[in-house]
């Protein structure tokens, strides 16, 4: 069997769309507060709301959806993505662009549980996790041209016309699916069982101790991220003066580290987890604390890209665990997963709403931090999760397990 790459490439850039339209709106808090009439603490709760819809229905409608064959599926739920995105930038009031981001969370879980699944049936056995940190490039660009490019266009031309344009590379997104996924009929298991037995399955997964604790480790980690970045434009406005495009170079910046962290550590996903994500937790804790403190722009600066960097890599890391630790389940343990981080979404940019809001937004680095340093406390007491080698023969085992399945 040979890397497809090609549907690798488009799957990534539907990732780059879903990450990009998802974060947009933290780079675009005050250009959306000034046109609709709301605080940038409301435009914050976008983040919020998009995520506990993505959290409650990632598990049953990922069930219902199980003999779906995936080629189609995941070009559906980037065709969800285009349609509401293009409904939001026309989105008159700030319910209705609300309206809009939910429709589109609907999909959003449903897409990242079913992403991880097929890359792994577009590659050879034990190039999993390299060939989702091929794809995961996607996220990365997401930040590095994503989201500074869709803050300096929304600042320049409005922040419809940036929506709008994400829209648009969905549709295109749509079409390349169509013509270079093979055929991806659901697994027979998958096939044979119904919707009850399928979403009962998903709740079970849990019982996987692995899985439990990844997915713990994973909201762990992810609400004191957001509750940070959600707020990330204020916090720098506050310590380094940056605005306007000033913030969108930072972004980029952000974002740049992060994917060249990326490409660095892509190459060790398959083989050395363990080390490298205890070493990006070390580095994200460090980073964000720095933050804590007005220090002025050059550590301000310095220390934002380390945490971009630091961050950027770990999802990958925690994509690939998920499908090696759960082999004979990879739906069901990638749908609970992506419930977790959307939990860890939801719930730090909850957090971080309601601190802003108490006027605490010097909290949000120091909350962050915390929680990075006992996520990477729970990595360090979980080596089945992350181990700290991975031969070819527990590839070939992982591998030989799903078969039979």
């Amino acid at each position: 069997m040979k890397l497809n790459r090609p549907a690798l490439i488009v799957l990534g850039a539907s990732t780059f769309c879903y990450v990009t339209a998802e974060t947009l709106p933290v780079g675009l808090l005050p250009e959306i507060s000034g046109d609709l009439g709301v605080t940038e603490a409301q435009v914050g709760f976008l983040l919020t709301s998009y995520a506990v819809v993505a959290a409650l229905s990632t598990i049953p409608l990922t069930a219902l959806t199980m003999r779906v064959p995936r080629h189609k599926l995941i070009a559906v739920t980037v065709a969800i993505f285009a349609l509401s995105q293009g409904a939001a930038a026309v989105a008159p009031t700030f319910e209705v662009l609300t309206l809009t981001r939910l429709v589109c969370a609907l999909a959003h879980g449903v897409f990242w549980s079913v992403i991880g699944p097929i890359i792994v049936r577009l590659v050879p056995p034990g190039q999993g996790g390299r060939a989702t940190a091929m794809v995961f490039i996607g996220n990365s660009l997401a930040i590095v041209l994503g989201v500074p490019l869709g803050t300096a266009l929304g600042q320049l031309l409005g922040w419809r016309v940036a929506v709008g344009l994400f829209a648009a590379a969905g549709a295109i997104c749509v079409a390349l699916l169509m013509a270079v996924l093979p055929k991806l009929d659901p697994l027979p298991r998958d096939r044979a069982a119904r919707t009850g037995e399928q979403l009962l399955g998903a709740v079970r997964i849990l019982r996987n101790g692995s899985v439990a604790r990844l997915c713990l480790i994973t909201m762990v980690l992810v609400v004191g991220h957001f509750a940070a970045y959600t707020y990330i434009a204020p916090l720098v406005r506050r310590d380094a003066g940056l605005d306007g495009a000033g913030l969108s170079a930072l972004l980029l910046g952000y974002g740049a580290v992060g994917l060249l962290a990326n490409f660095l550590v892509g190459r060790y996903v398959d083989r050395r987890p363990g080390p490298l994500v205890i070493g990006l937790t070390v580095t994200m804790t460090i980073s964000v604390a720095l933050l804590a403190p007005v220090l002025g722009p050059v550590p301000t600066v310095v220390a934002t890209l380390l945490w971009g960097g630091a961050f950027t890599a770990i999802p990958v890391f925690l994509a690939a665990a998920v499908l090696r630790v759960a082999p004979i389940a990879r739906d069901a343990a990638s749908a609970v997963y992506v419930v977790a981080f959307q939990i860890g979404i939801g719930g730090g940019a909850f957090v971080g709403e309601r601190l802003v809001s108490a006027g605490e937004l010097g909290a949000l680095p120091l909350l962050a931090a915390g929680l990075a340093l006992v996520a990477c406390v729970l990595v360090v007491f979980s080596p089945v999760v992350f181990p700290a080698r991975i031969s070819k023969e527990d590839h070939d085992r992982a591998e030989a397990a799903a078969a039979l399945h």
